[in-house]
């Protein structure tokens, strides 16, 4: 029925389009068919046109919604000042908060991106000074002809090691004593004689450090790898390098990249390896990614030139160690800092929001009446004449709500006394409903027993109870109940009953088999929780399929039956109703059952029916219905017992509750 409902409600919302507001949806939905080709690759043609329109159709929507919007969000008054407190407090603050959220955002992004940049350009600086301090050495003590380039034994003893303490600290350090001085020519550094910088040749990322020294021209270099970005910027988590080159005809457009004046393409990654994020330290020590830009030349080998190709840097980190590197100088004091601005930040916030709840507060109790006023109209509309308006000021608002009672209350006297005998059937149907919750939904399935019960009550609900419940593996219990009086009063005291013997029968996790102490206990519960002309009669048994023996309690009920062989045996032993004396003794009855004994417990309503004689049915003729269908099935049997004394009677009306179990132990 809801979908049905959704569906005409989204047909009549259909209907009610104008022309120009289907125009305009139909511009909206080719605008992002559109979108969805541009992401595949493919640019339609007259796309501009359909953007032009789509904006058009946009504004024109927006102005439709936000009439229709207006309307009903802005017919109530209360929502009419809420809205004014939303839009002068509220808005503001939450765009303060964005922004300070997003600048916030911006600067630890950028921090880290400059400290990597720092860094990184340390370890540039690092090998143009190696390279600077070799190309002194090499001009103090020129090679001999024929001298390899990177030999680094030919050189004096102490500038030999110091360049193999420059290669322990710079992995993969490389040293060229001939160099060509290219880097320092096409960079127009030939006045400063020193070139530093990223190049990318010979198919990798190097730190470059150029020098030229009177006539020794000395190039050092070590490989950007992923061992190198280990040791850079240690403070920050997982870093990749994306290095690029001029973007090619064959490069598709969704891959390109436009830095600057430039378009470019990814052409391989350097990422660390050992780096994981470190864990969260504080509440507010948030995660932060990071892009930076770095340049760098690329070798192009078929022109034989140096072009700017960018490095792209991807890097993530958390706030507290942005936030020491942010206050330096202060070393670990920075952090009550940080925590007292938070807290600054945070009583501000909470000063607004009271802010905001007075508003709304001041707001409700101005339209309330009027709210209020034209609820009590609403309900008078739909005919509920018992609703009242609660006066809780003394103006002109709290005595025109006197006047709505008094008016409401004289039409609703007229109309209450129909309504109490509708209210009491639908009280009566509720409990019938709740108390057929509480009879056994199924019969339990124990291996040598067959079962069989039925309760059927003389009114909406019955003042008979019974339960059949497994306990263990080879264990049944057996109770049956018939509480005094009828009606909802003896079904609620019938649900008592059945709370304290299921609460009873499982004490400290273990099965109590002695059915006298639980009948004792359940005698006192129920003297202790009812008046004192409420009582019951009660009979509880516990079977256990494997020894065969019956051990019950007769609390003043009808004494159940055991059959065997024709013979009828009567279960009597116990004692006095329950829930009228508190302490009462009861005695414990034992039964050795033998096979193919019929064991048959029932309530008063079975025996009781009285024929037009004035005879009642009696205990004598229920045996012999028993002993007649002793070999049909336990369901059939309990029929036939409910059955006879209706026949007994020969009237349709049923006096009291009729309640059967019939066990037929194998």
């Amino acid at each position: 029925m809801r979908s049905a409902n959704n569906k005409g409600s989204l047909g009549g919302s259909l209907r009610r389009l104008t022309t120009v507001d289907r125009i305009a949806l139909g511009i909206a939905l080719l605008y992002a068919a559109v979108w969805a080709a541009r992401i595949a690759g493919y640019e339609p043609p007259r796309a501009r046109y359909v953007a032009f329109l789509f904006f058009l159709s946009l504004g024109y929507l927006t102005f439709r919604i936000g009439g229709w919007t207006r309307t009903r969000l802005l017919w109530s008054l209360r929502n009419r000042l809420i809205i004014a407190y939303i839009f002068i407090a509220v808005v503001p603050v939450g765009m303060l908060v964005v922004l300070g959220a997003l600048s916030a955002r911006i600067l630890y992004s950028q921090l880290g991106a400059y400290l990597f940049f720092e860094d990184m350009h340390q370890r540039v600086d690092e090998i143009a000074d190696a390279a600077d301090t070799v190309a002194s050495a090499v001009e103090m003590f020129p090679a001999g002809a024929g001298q390899s380039t990177r030999v680094v034994k030919q050189l004096p003893e102490a500038l030999e090691a110091h360049m193999v303490t420059l290669e322990a600290e710079l992995p993969g350090l490389e040293f060229d004593l001939q160099s060509d001085g290219r880097l320092i020519r096409e960079a127009g550094l030939e006045r400063a004689g020193r070139f530093a910088g990223l190049v990318q040749m010979n198919d990798g990322l190097w730190v470059v450090g150029e020098v030229v020294r009177g006539s020794a021209e000395v190039r050092a270099r070590a490989p950007v790898t992923g061992a190198m970005l280990e040791g850079v910027a240690k403070f920050l988590g997982p870093i990749q390098v994306f290095i690029t080159r001029p973007a090619g005809p064959s490069d598709t457009s969704g891959s390109l990249l436009h830095i600057g004046a430039g378009v470019f393409a990814v052409s391989d990654k350097i990422e660390t390896r050992e780096r994981t994020l470190a864990p969260a330290t504080a509440w507010y020590d948030f995660k932060v990614d990071g892009v930076s830009k770095l340049d760098s030349l690329l070798e192009d080998s078929a022109a034989h030139r140096l072009v700017p190709s960018p490095l792209i840097v991807n890097y993530s980190a958390r706030l507290v160690p942005l936030n020491q590197r942010i206050f330096t100088s202060l070393g670990e004091l920075s952090g009550p800092y940080i925590e007292l601005f938070l807290l600054v930040l945070l009583v501000f916030l909470i000063l607004e929001a009271g802010a905001l709840v007075t508003g709304i507060v001041l707001t409700r109790t101005i339209t309330k009446s009027v709210a209020d006023l034209y609820e009590a109209t609403q309900h008078v509309r739909a005919g509920d004449f018992s609703h009242r308006i609660r006066i809780e000021r003394a103006d002109q608002l709290g005595s025109l709500g006197e006047s709505f009672n008094a008016m409401s209350s004289s039409i609703h006297t007229l109309i209450e006394e129909q309504r109490k005998g509708q209210r009491l059937e639908n009280e009566i149907s509720i409990a019938h409903e709740v108390q057929s919750q509480l009879f056994p939904r199924g019969l339990p399935t124990i291996p040598g027993i067959e079962l069989g019960a039925f309760c059927k009550p003389a009114r909406g609900v019955s003042g008979d109870y019974y339960d059949l419940m497994a306990l263990e593996t080879s264990k049944l219990a057996i109770a049956l109940a018939d509480i005094s009086g009828k009606g909802i009063s003896a079904a609620l005291l019938m649900a008592s009953v059945q709370a304290a013997l299921r609460s009873q029968i499982l004490i400290d996790g273990s099965v109590t088999e002695h059915t006298a102490t639980i009948t004792q206990r359940i005698n006192r519960h129920l003297y202790l929780n009812t008046s004192d002309d409420r009582f019951a009669t009660f009979f509880f048994a516990i079977y256990d399929t494997a020894t065969r023996v019956l051990r019950y309690t007769n609390a003043g009920h009808p004494p159940p039956l055991c059959i065997h062989d024709g013979k009828v045996t009567r279960l009597e032993t116990g004692g006095t109703v329950i829930g009228a004396f508190e302490d009462c003794k009861y005695e414990e009855g034992i039964v050795k059952v033998e096979p193919g004994t019929l064991f048959i417990a029932f309530s008063d309503g079975l025996v009781e029916p009285e024929n037009v004689y004035g005879e009642e049915f009696g205990m004598v003729r229920l045996a012999e219905v028993a002993l007649r269908n002793r070999n049909a099935s336990a369901s059939a049997l309990v029929s036939a017992l409910l059955d006879a004394p209706e026949e007994w009677a020969g009237s349709a009306e049923q006096a009291d509750d009729m309640t059967v179990i019939v066990a037929r132990m194998h």
